[in-house]
């Protein structure tokens, strides 16, 4: 992108020009709303020298398809704004509908999300449902550290922990929630190139397994008749119905099948 603005500082550049500039850098590397990601990257306000070389830089960053939410170091799930990094998976709207599952639940239930990333998912139930008893864990050390800063700056209480699927010592619980791997080498080809910067660990299973090894093993270790909800692929509601017993699936805000609700067998 051409410099915007005079080497003096004395002059800065008209918003118009920098989101323009901005947009055919973005869209030079293939993105698909250019203007919209643009726009966010060039906030309001007094545009010195330093401002637009920063806007420059993370429309670079973007122009090699680095996700939105990383550059901008946050991204809004339901009511709550979370800090993301390249530690964590960025939450999705589609996510959103495994809050909705644990809000039927009666008051004072126990919930406990697997492979909670950032937080998403456990926090927005600590603050829309703050009679819930959530704990969450994640295979990921630099996830749980993100969560647990997220908690903080949010004023929510979460006992986080790290664990490869359900961690020991938890009692008897309610509901287990989760968005687990469910992509594979080979289909993460036909992604968008974005999700490829996400970690891989909350991404793609391990070679070699099938694409929903990572969430039956989850299902294999949740106590008999516990309430899962479980978000999956578009195409996997099947296949999750017979896993699960006295299963449902709900769909998503693009009504596509993207979780399925059902007790552990």
């Amino acid at each position: 992108m051409t410099p915007v603005g005079s080497s003096s500082g004395s002059e800065s550049a008209t918003v118009a020009s920098l989101t323009g500039r901005a947009a055919e850098q973005i869209a030079a590397g293939g993105c698909e709303e250019p203007r919209t990601d643009a726009e966010a990257l060039v906030a309001k306000g007094e545009l010195t020298v330093e401002a637009v070389q920063t806007i420059e830089a993370a429309a670079a960053r973007r122009a090699e398809r680095e996700p939105m939410a990383y550059i901008l170091g946050r991204e809004s799930f339901r009511q709550i704004e979370l800090a993301v990094d390249e530690r964590v998976l960025i939450p999705r709207r589609e996510t959103e509908i495994l809050v909705d599952a644990a809000l039927e639940l009666p008051q004072g239930a126990r919930v406990h999300e697997v492979g909670t990333g950032s937080g998403a998912v456990a926090l927005s139930l600590r603050a829309e449902r703050p009679d819930l008893r959530v704990t969450a864990s994640d295979i990921s050390p630099e996830a749980v550290e993100a969560a647990r800063e997220n908690a903080e700056r949010l004023g929510l209480e979460l006992e986080i922990t790290v664990a490869a699927g359900l961690p020991d010592g938890l009692g008897k619980l309610d509901m287990v929630v989760a968005n687990l791997p469910y992509v594979t080498d080979e289909t993460v080809q036909s992604r968008p190139p974005e999700i490829r910067r996400e970690p891989r660990v909350a991404v793609i299973t391990n070679p070699g397994v099938g694409e929903l090894d990572v969430i039956r093993g989850v299902v294999a270790e949740t106590p008999s008749g516990c309430l899962m909800a479980l978000e999956h692929d578009a195409h996997h509601g099947p296949t999750m119905r017979e896993l699960l017993s006295e299963a449902t699936t709900m769909r998503d805000y693009l009504g596509n099948e993207r979780a399925t609700v059902g007790r552990a067998p």
